[in-house]
């Protein structure tokens, strides 16, 4: 009996060990659900990737301009390099002060609208240096300053240099007369200065322009200035004397124009010259010892133009 019950409970045994044996073997199956989103820090898997460092930026001096890629297309003189691109910022330059310190000017900032409307500047001569503008000549006879009453050859020499300032005979009405002459050797800038005291070279009694001199006179008085010209700096016509043997006309008044009133002191005269190209028939017409008004139609015929100006005190 004791054996029976042996056998019995063996094969009991057995069938449950049969019955378990699928069941055990489902739960030693590996799991292909994913892992809970929510997990303990215990239970968290181990993170076997390496964590990714943020790449630091490179330092300024120790960059470098990567080399060019060569162009198949293009010969080897028109590959652009790299330094055609980009250009540093040029210093600070100095600016010319006309003869006090130089003064620095900072490079401005490029504004793209501004550079539009901009003309471009003139290409510099490589080798030179920027000058400043050089200042105008005078050429303007004036009643005062260095052309007053009172002036004299040292004030001449002073503002035109010495060497521009020379003293010789001039041709007078009764004569040679002693004056300084300016820039003799110029007949375009050429001025005669004659003085009341000649042995001093002081005070002055008359300056002449005449030949191809540029000088302007007071009142915008010019040589080669016509008849209408005349007028209209005079705001009225006036009037003239006829032409001698030298087909010379020459002022007789102003006429109480504007050009009969300047400042300073000084009364200005003229000459006038007969146009080449008239006739001796109109010539005929305007004798010397006749007066005329300079808007006569018969001495506009003769067109003459300022040949001589005289600033006298």
């Amino acid at each position: 009996m004791r054996n029976g019950w042996i056998g019995a409970a063996l094969t009991g045994a057995t069938a449950i060990i049969l019955a378990a044996a699928p069941v055990w073997a489902q739960q030693r199956q590996p799991s292909s659900a994913p892992p809970p989103i929510m997990q303990d820090e215990d239970q968290a898997p181990p993170d076997t990737a390496p964590p990714t460092e943020r790449p630091k930026p490179a330092r300024r001096s120790q960059s470098k301009t990567p080399a060019a890629e060569a162009n198949p297309d293009l010969d080897a003189e028109d590959q652009l390099a790299p330094s055609q691109v980009t250009q540093p910022m040029p210093a600070a330059v100095a600016e010319p002060s006309h003869g006090g310190a130089a003064k620095r000017i900072a490079p401005r900032t490029a504004s793209p609208a501004a550079d539009a409307m901009a003309e471009p500047a003139p290409a510099a001569v490589p080798g030179t240096a920027a000058k400043p503008p050089r200042p105008a000549a005078t050429k303007a006879v004036t009643c005062n300053g260095i052309f007053g009453k009172d002036s004299n050859r040292i004030k001449l020499a002073a503002a035109f240099a010495s060497k521009n300032v020379e003293d010789t005979e001039v041709d007078g009405a009764a004569g040679k007369v002693m004056a300084s002459v300016l820039f003799g050797s110029d007949p375009k800038r050429r001025l005669e200065v004659w003085w009341s005291n000649p042995a001093k070279h002081s005070d002055i009694h008359l300056i002449v322009i005449n030949g191809d001199s540029g000088w302007a006179a007071p009142g915008g008085l010019r040589l080669g200035l016509s008849l209408a010209e005349l007028e209209k700096l005079n705001h009225r016509p006036f009037k003239l004397s006829g032409f001698d043997k030298t087909n010379i006309a020459s002022l007789s008044n102003w006429n109480g124009g504007e050009l009969a009133y300047l400042s300073g002191g000084c009364k200005v005269g003229i000459s006038l010259r007969a146009d080449p190209n008239v006739s001796t028939l109109v010539l005929s017409l305007l004798s010397a010892d006749r007066e005329f008004t300079s808007s006569d139609a018969v001495i506009r015929a003769a067109n003459p133009t300022v040949s001589e100006i005289l600033v006298a005190y």
